[in-house]
């Protein structure tokens, strides 16, 4: 008898390898070397998905709760995660010379989340070299500062664990605190948010930037990115220090250049980092609001982190601001933005909006937590931050599997679900248009 052999697109590809990592990741941090004490099934499940997915959200203390071998299983899957499997499948290729074929440049596309298949290898290529180069240079000069205070070996390996869990956006720290006990200082404050800055603008940027060296020669996505980031963070940055600067609980007792530390980075960090050096279960709640916007919008395209994708919420407002104008077509620095563009844009924003709206549904029927704290929640493990209102590890286990779920989704992307559940269809007939009333 002969089966028939079972063809799997690129996106039903994608989701099996990450579920397969997830559960591989979720099967070794249960070996009794990874763990001083027996850790249930769901709380390790939910750590495995949280550092696949790179996002940070935990149910357990990283530092005490898990041994070396345990947070060394953690940053190999938070790497994974990051940069990507089938990059790093490439990169085996690679050293093995063999041949990329073209299923499994596609298998990258849409891992790398790009358009076309021009230039892929080549940005994978660059994309190790980048990672690696940064991350080694940032654990070098975190080590300056953590050698003399915790010792050769542990300073070295403290900084080697945040440089990586910083440039994949991942917001995995040793300590429970997070990042809150160096609030104001600069040196921490610089390197880690560099970090997750850098990681979360995307590699198409990164390898754009050096292979062109001139703004002028930039493409499109590159400028909207360079420019976004920094109008985005530099006014929450100023948003938060206004509104926190006499909350008691956050910025109020601290000097001003402690403040201005705090503001900053407490608002970089929502573009899907999850380190935080203030309590966010303290902010305000106008402050909540706004880093869940922050979140929601996310990072960039092939970047390490989550969100819809900053380049995504651009073109949606710009859309509302062509629509008010009048006009008929989008254009941007003498561009014209495709049509499948903004309706791909729209069909993200719509299904991440009602994925997020259901995930807060149930969990409101299955958690006795206010409705706040767990909008905040849902957003932060949807856009893969990592930040919490301290309510984590009080979910029931529904409560968590939800949000394993909500995770794993924001990391692959809502359309690589939907095109891996779906069968796309050939438009061979178009109908005649008619009119609806909106609005």
């Amino acid at each position: 008898m002969k089966f028939k052999q079972i063809q799997l697109s690129p996106s039903q590809l994608l989701v099996l390898v990450f579920l397969f990592f997830i559960i591989l990741g979720t099967l070794l941090l249960k070996l009794p070397a990874a763990t001083p004490k027996p850790i249930g099934w769901i709380d390790t499940l939910f750590t495995s998905t949280s550092a696949m997915t790179v996002t940070g959200l935990a149910v357990v203390d990283t530092g005490t709760d898990y041994t070396m071998f345990g947070q060394l299983i953690i940053l190999v899957l938070i790497q994974l995660g990051g940069l990507g499997i089938m990059s790093f499948a490439v990169l085996i290729f690679i050293m093995l010379g063999k041949k990329i074929g073209l299923k499994e440049r596609l298998l990258i596309q849409q891992s790398l989340n790009q358009t076309s298949l021009g230039g892929i290898i080549k940005l994978i290529k660059s994309l190790f070299i980048y990672s690696f180069a940064i991350e080694m240079l940032a654990m070098l000069i975190l080590a300056v500062k953590w050698i003399p205070e915790y010792g050769l070996a542990r300073g070295i390996y403290y900084s080697l664990f945040h440089a990586v869990s910083s440039f994949n956006n991942a917001g995995f720290s040793i300590w429970p605190d997070s990042l809150m006990r160096y609030e104001g200082d600069p040196l921490v404050n610089l390197v880690i948010s560099f970090l997750f800055i850098v990681g979360g603008i995307g590699f198409t940027v990164l390898s754009d930037l050096w292979h062109k060296r001139s703004f002028k020669k930039l493409s499109l996505h590159s400028k909207l990115m360079i420019y976004g980031t920094f109008i985005v963070n530099l006014a929450a940055m100023i948003l938060i220090f206004l509104l926190e600067y006499q909350n008691q609980k956050t910025l109020g007792m601290l000097p001003l250049a402690e403040k201005l530390w705090g503001a900053y980075f407490q608002a970089v960090t929502p573009r899907t980092a999850g380190f935080n050096t203030t309590d966010i279960g303290s902010l305000r709640e106008s402050t909540i609001t706004l880093l869940l916007l922050l979140m929601f919008v996310g990072a960039g395209s092939a970047s390490t982190g989550g969100g819809i994708k900053l380049t995504t919420f651009l073109v949606i407002l710009l859309s509302v601001i062509t629509f008010l104008k009048g006009k008929k077509h989008i254009s941007i620095a003498k561009k014209t933005l495709k049509d499948q563009l903004i309706l791909r844009s729209l069909a993200i924003s719509t299904i991440s909006v009602l994925l997020i709206l259901t995930a807060i549904f149930i969990l409101n029927m299955t958690e006795p937590i206010p409705f706040l704290a767990i909008l905040f929640e849902v957003v932060s493990a949807f856009g893969t931050v990592g930040l919490s209102m301290g309510i984590t590890a009080d979910l029931s286990p529904i409560g968590k599997m939800l949000i394993v779920f909500i995770m794993f989704l924001g990391k692959l992307g809502p359309l690589t679900l939907a095109f891996s559940l779906a069968r796309p269809e050939k438009e061979n007939i178009r109908y005649s248009s008619e009119d609806i009333l909106t609005g």
